[in-house]
């Protein structure tokens, strides 16, 4: 058996890889811990929130991809530290977009029997405006997913 954990340095990812691992072990089933690289567009500065991208001017930072990469990097290994504290070897994978595109690819291509993931419990208002990865997830993978809140 083989499984897909998705890990993005949050405290709902560390619940879901908890979880897989409490899981799987018995099994002997393998693990990979992966994270999608998506470079964050930030904005700084201000007092006024932007209400439209005429009033942006300099306070919008892209970041760049080295130093998603490295965050990402970041994440991936202390999520594989801990899978091996927890004595269950993993291997991991960094991926490249947006996450609920790129890890059921990864699911699929990988032939992963199912995906666990974190769910933060937004609130119903945020969650409808920027989605949940947890809830795409569900309906995009081809395999089963366990959603961990």
């Amino acid at each position: 058996m083989n499984f897909v954990v998705a890990v993005d340095g949050s405290a709902a990812a560390d619940r879901a890889l908890d979880h897989a691992l409490t899981m799987l072990e018995p099994l002997g089933a393998t693990v990979t811990i992966v994270h999608a690289v998506e470079p964050q567009v930030l904005v700084e500065g201000g007092e006024e929130p932007v209400t439209g991208v005429a009033r942006t001017g300099d306070r919008i930072v892209a970041e760049s991809l080295e130093d998603a990469e490295s965050r990402a990097e970041h994440v991936l290994q202390a999520a594989a530290e801990h899978a091996a504290d927890a004595g269950v070897e993993a291997t991991t994978e960094l991926l490249y977009g947006d996450p609920v595109e790129a890890i059921p690819t990864y699911a699929d291509e990988a032939d992963a029997d199912g995906i666990f993931v974190g769910h933060r419990g937004l609130s119903k208002r945020y969650e409808g405006l920027v989605g949940s990865v947890a809830k795409e997830l569900v309906e995009r993978a081809s395999c089963p997913v366990t959603v961990v809140r």
